[in-house]
């Protein structure tokens, strides 16, 4: 029995969207794996490299610096990477709302380790790593990218037939 012109046009776009979906989802980790080693890295010197100053005694300063370096490499290799076939809109609204999207991510983490440390009583270090550190950073993420493509880089049909003819050329 053969599929008809129909059908198979229907099974090659699926597989189509399915394989551009795969590359943005392995794309989107490895930006968010980066940006972890950055954000820890990062963390870690302005608090631990040694020596005397603003940073040195100031976890929570050292901290958000190295968030926003962090988040701002993200956006970039977001942009420019990840979702550079996506519709584009300005820089001011795509920089905020891909902040304001980080924030109700880590509000994700941070309820799943309230939930897990306050509701359930489990209150050991694996335990809060686990809820903060896994599920939570994996609800978080699965939102994030979800957001993401819904609001900040939103589909458009021109804008990625354009990238698509530019990538080929």
């Amino acid at each position: 029995m053969s599929e008809t012109p129909s059908a198979a046009s229907w099974t090659n776009a699926l597989r189509g969207r399915a394989e551009r979906l795969l590359r943005e989802v392995a794309k989107f980790g490895v930006v968010g794996l980066v940006a972890l080693v950055i954000d820890v890295g990062l963390f870690n010197l302005l608090r631990f490299a040694g020596g005397e100053g603003p940073m040195f005694d100031k976890p929570l300063t050292a901290k958000v610096v190295s968030v926003v370096v962090a988040t701002t490499f993200a956006y970039f290799g977001n942009r420019y990477w990840t979702f550079r076939h996506r519709g584009r809109t300005s820089f001011g609204r795509e920089y905020l709302l891909f902040f304001v999207l980080n924030g109700v991510g880590l509000l994700i983490s941070v309820a799943c380790l309230w939930f897990s440390h306050y509701a359930l009583g489990l209150t050991s270090p694996l335990a809060d790593n686990i809820s903060a550190n896994v599920v939570g950073l994996a609800l978080g993420t699965m939102f994030r990218f979800w957001s993401y493509r819904r609001w900040v880089f939103p589909e458009d049909p021109a804008a990625a037939e354009d990238a698509t003819l530019a990538t080929s050329a």
